[in-house]
């Protein structure tokens, strides 16, 4: 066996790199735990699960650019993750708590959810050393990222739970949301990053404020206010598609004048 050169340090894995790794690995253990609790029947526990897990992958990202720990390892983890619990979990969920009662054809559509979800992410992975990406470079995402995917997917049980009303576990009100949800997810809808957002100096101690109350109200009033959110989110897709389309012809104008 041959012994490490004597003029050669030992380089391991810094820290900075596998802090954001296991903060995924983290995100990826809730998403699972989601799929646990509605085995089980724990509804709420589940939504729960899967909600602090989309909150773990907004910090990975931000806490490997922070630590200067990106890395193509990282990347594909993260992808990994967001396959199991943006794509596998809710569509399970969805298909425990009402598609299972659509005979033949419930599964097939809790499939699309996780199935889009896994093309969506392939075709992110697949475009992460091309130049060209309109959307990207203007600010903008294309189609609705798996995160919000899984809110958006899970919006009918959020509204039940809140109403206690059993139309929103109707078979033929969950299986049309979870294709609609799904085609989001591998449209080339440009959709809004938090980088498209340009606020005035005014109006940040506002924002602060408001952030301040909806984390509140999540606390006090989460199904309500997560329905609330995923609607306003979907209201919101029209106006981004019309924004980009702003953004693409000051940027067709500039073009033709040089």
């Amino acid at each position: 066996m041959k012994s490490p050169s004597p003029h050669r340090p030992f380089r391991g894995i810094p820290l900075r790199a596998l802090a954001p790794n296991a903060v995924t690995a983290l995100a990826l253990c809730f998403g699972l735990t989601g799929v646990r609790f509605g085995i089980s029947g724990e509804w709420e526990k589940a939504i729960a699960a899967i909600v602090i897990a989309g909150v773990l992958d907004g910090l990975d990202g931000r806490i490997a650019r922070m630590l200067k720990g990106e890395s193509r390892f990282g990347a594909e983890l993260d992808s990994l993750s967001d396959v199991i619990a943006f794509g596998v979990s809710p569509a399970i969920l969805i298909y425990l708590w009402s598609l299972q009662h659509l005979p033949q054809f419930g599964w097939v559509f809790a499939l699309a959810h996780a199935v889009c979800c896994a093309l969506r992410l392939a075709r992110f992975n697949a475009s992460i050393d091309v130049k060209e990406q309109p959307h990207k470079s203007a600010g903008y995402l294309t189609g609705v990222p798996a995160p919000a995917g899984a809110g958006l997917a899970l919006l009918p049980i959020y509204l039940w739970l809140v109403t206690g009303e059993p139309f929103f576990r109707q078979v033929y009100v969950v299986a049309p949301w979870a294709i609609l949800v799904a085609f989001l997810m591998i449209s080339d809808l440009a959709t809004f990053s938090w980088s498209s957002f340009r606020l005035r100096p005014g109006f940040r101690l506002w924002v602060l404020v408001l952030v301040g109350l909806v984390g509140a109200a999540l606390i006090s009033a989460p199904w309500a206010t997560l329905s609330v959110i995923a609607i306003l989110y979907i209201l919101a897709i029209p106006f981004s598609v019309r924004s980009y389309a702003r953004v693409r012809r000051q940027r067709a104008a500039q073009q033709g004048a040089q």
